[in-house]
């Protein structure tokens, strides 16, 4: 298994951000990774529209990434916010009918560049998630997992918010279902 390193998602680090969402062809057909955010003037509506809204978010810190590193490739990423940040999530409509408060923090999306998946990826970008937002300040944390245990089935090309069982590794626990196979979880930090 390869080490990995985690950097923040910043101006300074868009280069590798950008090479890795450009060598995997925009990440799942020119998202950008801009699914999760308020409706701009790219989303979902070209490509380039999306880089161009997610450069200039990076740019304006309103968008959040613990990058994962394998040397000085970037390889994968966990994408982080406050819930203005990201306020567009998977099963939104059963997530909101039984709200209690919003998390201070969101974990959306998560990526792993082909030829590095599969090497524990995934697992880096969460805990460079959680080490970023502790050095925000820390508070609730939540992110909608599925639950791919005995007997589910779902391609991992729709697990944008990774497995339960890597959120219960990192000391997030279930609150309630939101779909068949998808969990609220949190933790505080």
């Amino acid at each position: 298994m390869p080490e990995h390193t985690t950097r923040p998602l910043t101006a300074d680090t868009w280069p590798d951000f950008a090479a890795l969402v450009e060598a995997n062809n925009g990440v799942w057909g020119g998202c950008w990774c801009m699914g999760f955010h308020p409706k701009g003037p790219g989303w979902g509506k070209d490509p380039e529209l999306n880089r161009a809204e997610k450069q200039e978010r990076v740019r304006h810190d309103e968008a959040h990434a613990a990058l994962v590193y394998d040397g000085d490739q970037c390889v994968g990423w966990c994408q982080f916010g406050v819930p203005d940040e990201l306020p567009r999530i998977k099963n939104k409509r059963v997530y909101e009918a039984d709200l209690e408060d919003l998390p201070d923090w969101r974990i959306t999306c998560f990526f792993v560049g082909k030829g590095h998946r599969g090497q524990g990826v995934a697992a880096a970008a969460l805990a460079g998630a959680i080490e970023e937002i502790t050095r925000l300040g820390g508070g609730v944390v939540e992110s909608y997992p599925d639950d791919v245990g005995e007997g589910l089935k779902i391609s991992s090309s729709f697990l944008h918010n990774a497995t339960l069982a890597l959120f219960e590794q990192h000391g997030f626990e279930r609150t309630r279902a939101i779909g068949k196979t998808r969990w609220v979880v949190r933790r505080v930090i």
